[in-house]
């Protein structure tokens, strides 16, 4: 059992890491696309902007093992959305009155648009987000849903074995010949089934079955390798292998060949994850283009808003997240039986 639990700990370190990849990723070169900053960024933090994907990989471990924690979809959905909303919900209107104020103004949306945000489907009904960020959040509830109906349908992990395959299969399709889809095919594969990033998804659930049994046959493995490879299609080079090198360390990490990354630092900044990907971006614009405003250097105005990003996902996390996971887990997981699939 203290083998298991360091190993998903090395995925909560990496998590982390991978969460203030992104913050940098934002804070200085991508800022510096937008907007223009007066430094230059280090090339290395480019690769932030796939930090995400470790994010996707990372879900669709976390998906398949919940799944089998939970007896039907009405619980899973539950447990996902206790996990995900409420701080989603206050770091939208914290977002929303913060950007507002300090702006960036092409940053700045309607308080309708950010009510349409709280239920993760203004992306599907053309309204922007209220944060850069919440892209992936589109994504990973769409894949929720997915996963809902596919695991509570089907009876075996070969069947849902079947259907992912089929799905990695659509993916490689749909990025290889995506200037030749008809329009309604377009949405269908890159917004319904978003083929850029399902097969990160996938790769994940097939390594937590890895993680799970200490094997897989060799049908799941050519799958696996396929689901991988995928990113060498998807994206450019180097970031394509960039991905693959986020898949190399999530095997060490399962393997247990990572534990040595874990200690209080990297798992405190593993549990802030969320939070502090939730409420980075737009405030920490905001904050950067005020500090340019009142003479303040480009690194003062991106070392404050690390700062307050910090400070918020903090709140967030201790006083509203955790809290209303452990108000759930408190009242389901007593008596929930396993549904492994076989």
């Amino acid at each position: 059992m203290a083998k298991a639990k360091n190993r998903l700990q090395a995925l909560d370190a990496l998590r982390g890491m991978a969460a203030f990849g992104v913050v940098l990723f934002h804070y200085m070169p991508y800022y510096d696309e937008l907007y223009g900053h007066t430094f230059s960024s280090p090339d290395v933090l480019e690769f932030g902007r796939y930090g995400v994907h470790l994010f996707f990989m990372l879900s669709g471990f976390v998906i398949l093992m919940t799944l089998e924690r939970t007896e039907n979809a009405r619980w899973f959905g539950l447990a996902r959305a206790f996990r995900l909303l409420p701080a989603l919900w206050v770091c939208i209107l914290l977002t929303f009155f913060i950007v507002q104020m300090l702006g960036p103004d092409d940053r700045t949306v309607s308080f309708s648009t950010a009510l349409i945000n709280f239920s993760l489907l203004h992306s599907y009904l053309d309204y922007s987000h209220v944060d850069g960020a919440y892209w992936s959040l589109v994504i990973e509830g769409t894949f929720y849903l997915w996963m809902a109906i596919l695991f509570y349908a089907l009876k075996s992990w070969q069947q849902l074995r079947t259907v992912l395959f089929g799905w990695v299969i659509i993916s490689y399709i749909s990025v290889i010949n995506l200037q030749s889809l008809y329009p309604s095919l377009l949405f269908l594969t890159h917004e319904l089934l978003f083929a850029m990033y399902a097969p990160l998804f996938i790769s994940g659930m097939l390594l937590y079955r890895w993680y799970k049994s200490g094997n897989l046959t060799a049908s799941e493995v050519l799958f696996l390798a396929l689901s991988m490879s995928h990113a060498l299609v998807a994206y450019p080079a180097p970031f394509s292998l960039f991905v693959l090198a986020c898949y190399a360390v999530f095997v060490l990490a399962i393997s247990g060949y990572l534990d040595f990354i874990i200690n209080r630092l990297t798992l405190w900044l593993g549990s802030l994850s969320y939070s502090l990907y939730l409420v980075h971006q737009n405030i920490g614009y905001g904050i950067i283009d005020h500090s340019y405003a009142i003479g303040l250097s480009g690194v003062t105005g991106v070392a404050i808003a690390i700062g307050v990003s910090f400070l918020l996902a903090i709140l967030i996390h201790y006083h509203v997240e955790k809290p209303a996971l452990n108000w759930f887990r408190e009242r389901r997981y007593k008596t929930a039986p396993l549904v492994a699939m076989n």
